[in-house]
């Protein structure tokens, strides 16, 4: 399996988005949408930690964050990767969208070429979802991208789970 952080970090691109990873500059344009830990930013100084942060675990080989762009406009619409490490070959793959963008598509671009990356490049053996079990439009994403529901917990929160090869919706 290959883990980060890799020689140069991956920027992963479609006809709609373009994944790369987020600058200094940009949270104050995200901060919304800026988590870490489970836990929101509440300012763009708590947001330039959190990236702070997240660089570390990605030189740690821990994660893979990007910033999901739209082509057309150049702007931060939102941002995924693989979260939590990647023990057993397997990566926790997780999203957030600012909520503006959301139904045109952007979301489900991202995540394929998420799952691409990780199935193709990191040569991932699994690739897991959590969400929580009200969250339609995740659960509907997952389903989309071919992944199956293994379990729901006491929280309701909802585990999914991609065990084969990706298949490419496009």
């Amino acid at each position: 399996m290959k883990r980060p952080p890799f020689h140069h970090f991956p920027f992963l691109s479609d006809e709609k988005v373009l994944l790369r990873q987020i600058e200094p500059g940009e949270v104050k344009d995200i901060i919304d949408i800026s988590f870490y830990d489970a836990k929101k930013a509440s300012s763009v100084s708590e947001a330039l930690q959190m990236l702070e942060k997240i660089y570390l675990d990605y030189a740690n080989g821990e994660s893979i964050h990007w910033g999901i762009v739209d082509k057309t406009t150049n702007i931060i619409v939102g941002t995924c990767g693989y979260y939590r490490g990647f023990n057993y070959e397997c990566g926790e793959l997780g999203c957030v969208l600012i909520p503006q963008y959301q139904g045109f598509g952007f979301m489900t671009h991202a995540m394929q070429l998420s799952v691409d990356f990780g199935f193709n490049t990191m040569e991932l053996k699994k690739i897991i979802a959590i969400t929580r079990a009200q969250n339609t439009k995740a659960i509907d994403l997952m389903q989309r991208l071919g992944f199956l529901e293994m379990e729901k917990t006491n929280d309701s929160t909802l585990q999914f789970q991609n065990i084969n090869k990706y298949t490419s919706l496009r």
